[in-house]
């Protein structure tokens, strides 16, 4: 709180005067009567100045809330929030009933109105809405809300209570391929098998509970075919596996702004999963692995981490293009659409993970 007026303009008024012409009787001496005026002016004073102090008028109260302001107040919505694991940590049961939910989602009817299931309508609404959101400031808190609105159908449509998981490749960035999502049991399954049918930039998973999963796209376009993986080998792997380094992370999250991070992760290790892995993965319709929402939540947990290392500012720290080959500036108030999936929410209730509407940490 600051007030411009002066101090002076609170001052104690201690200048008053008397009438004695009412009063012939001199029975005391002037010494007497200048020590009885002392008295009300003095009592004047001390009541203006408890009257100053209660309603918070004093100069060191001003200066004091001028220079520490009061911290804004922090949302109660969300009082316990749910801890979000790696893949790795998760027990063998956790493990079983992710992967049930997840199957789970072929099961339970599409949101979108379409002739398919709810886990096609993901990489559907990827395709047509989050693409706008590549190469945007909008990358990360749309991709937040996407893995939201996906935890949230687990939760609803199919009784999931786990958390939602990420796989921290940074663990295996010496080759992704080796990692321990992939396993065929405790896993999404592994590459696809060269000597099977070839699919889409690769060939068919056909180990693990997602072999010969039916997909329906592939990029915008209507387009049945076998989840496809094909993991790449030798100088490539190498190539795409430098992003991933835990010393790349660190200088990633020392980055200064929303805009420089934002698209950092984007160019990064974003890209260096896909490339990785081909297949499905490497298409506008990656959701369709299942594998893209662990990799999107450790991207998220990337962000989180950024954020934690000045929440005060970071939290709202939001900038660079709205749009994608625009020159306008990206606001806390944009929107961010998920079609038929989900409602319209803006930018500033992705920002904080603890804020109501979402309510988890790393």
């Amino acid at each position: 709180m600051h007030y411009s007026q002066s101090a002076s303009a609170y001052a104690p008024v201690v200048d008053l005067e008397f009438d004695d012409d009412k009063n012939d009787k001199k029975s005391e001496p002037l010494a007497n009567d200048a020590h009885r005026s002392k008295i009300p002016r003095l009592l004047l004073a001390l009541c203006v100045a408890i009257l100053c102090s209660v309603l918070g008028f004093g100069g060191g109260i001003l200066v004091k809330q001028t220079i520490h302001p009061k911290p804004p107040p922090t949302s109660t919505a969300c009082k316990n929030p749910v801890i979000r694991r790696e893949w790795r940590d998760l027990s063998v049961a956790e493990k079983s009933d992710y992967i049930g939910a997840v199957q789970c989602l072929r099961t339970s009817p599409s949101k979108t109105g379409l002739n398919q299931t709810l886990y096609d309508d993901f990489p559907y609404v990827h395709s047509r809405n989050g693409e706008a959101s590549h190469d945007t400031a909008a990358f990360l808190p749309w991709h937040r809300y996407f893995i939201h609105v996906y935890e949230k159908a687990l939760r609803e449509q199919c009784a999931y209570s786990g958390p939602l998981t990420y796989w921290d490749w940074s663990l295996d960035w010496e080759d992704v391929t080796l990692a321990p999502v992939w396993d065929t049991i405790l896993g999404f399954g592994g590459d696809g098998n060269e000597k099977d049918l070839e699919s889409v930039h690769g060939h068919c998973v056909t180990d693990g509970p997602f072999a010969r999963l039916k997909v329906l796209y592939v990029e915008k376009f209507p387009y049945p075919h076998c989840l496809s993986r094909g993991f790449a080998k030798g100088e490539n792997l190498t190539r795409y596996s430098a992003a991933l380094k835990p010393a790349a992370l660190d200088e990633l999250l020392h980055t200064p702004n929303h805009a420089t991070f934002n698209l950092g992760v984007e160019d990064g290790p974003h890209l260096s999963i896909p490339r990785s892995i081909h297949g499905d993965f490497s298409t506008v319709t990656a959701p369709a692995d299942p594998v893209f929402f662990l990799h999107h939540t450790q991207l998220d947990r990337l962000w989180w981490k950024w954020q934690q290392v000045d929440a005060k500012s970071r939290l709202e720290d939001y900038s660079g293009q709205a749009a994608y080959a625009s020159s306008s500036e990206a606001s806390l108030r944009d929107p961010l659409p998920m079609g038929d999936l989900a409602p319209t929410v803006r930018v500033e209730e992705m920002m904080n993970t603890e804020s109501g509407l979402l309510c988890y940490r790393y």
